[in-house]
């Protein structure tokens, strides 16, 4: 059971699966173990939440047109808690990792960034955000520190 809100920074906390085909996934992933899909929209696009018994166990969504036309496989990404998203991403460039992908906020679930380890591994930070988050970061009158 997945709780990427409830997990403790330093833990991995989300999955998250690039597919080829989204629908053969999603079927797959229902017939093999009974998850079932949620579509989430963010960031003017969506996601499929994969649920067991009422509960997240991570997330699928389809690869962009010009990864697959690059060769892009489908490929699962572990996502792991940080209590500061951008801060992570520059201790990753400090010891000798790559960010991949600039933290960037999924519209009211997470910051997040992707990263290549020291090692040439990929995996994702995950920073929960308090509900109610736009794109551009803000809630009300909150607004998030550059």
């Amino acid at each position: 059971m997945i709780h990427p809100t409830e997990t403790q920074v330093g833990r991995f906390c989300w999955l998250d699966l690039a597919a080829t085909d989204l629908g053969r996934a999603k079927s797959f992933y229902f017939n093999v173990f009974g998850w079932t899909s949620q579509e989430q929209l963010a960031n003017g696009g969506s996601f499929t939440r994969l649920r067991s018994l009422g509960c997240d166990v991570g997330s699928v969504y389809q690869l962009k047109d010009v990864l697959l036309q690059h060769g892009m496989p489908s490929h699962w990404t572990p996502y792991v808690r940080v209590s500061n998203v951008r801060d992570a991403a520059r201790r990753v460039q400090f010891f000798g990792g790559d960010v991949v992908v600039q933290p960037f906020l999924v519209s009211g679930v997470a910051r997040i960034a992707l990263i290549l380890d020291s090692v040439g591994a990929l995996v994702g930070l995950w920073e929960p955000i308090t509900g109610g988050m736009d794109v551009n970061g803000t809630a009300g009158q909150e607004r998030e520190l550059q």
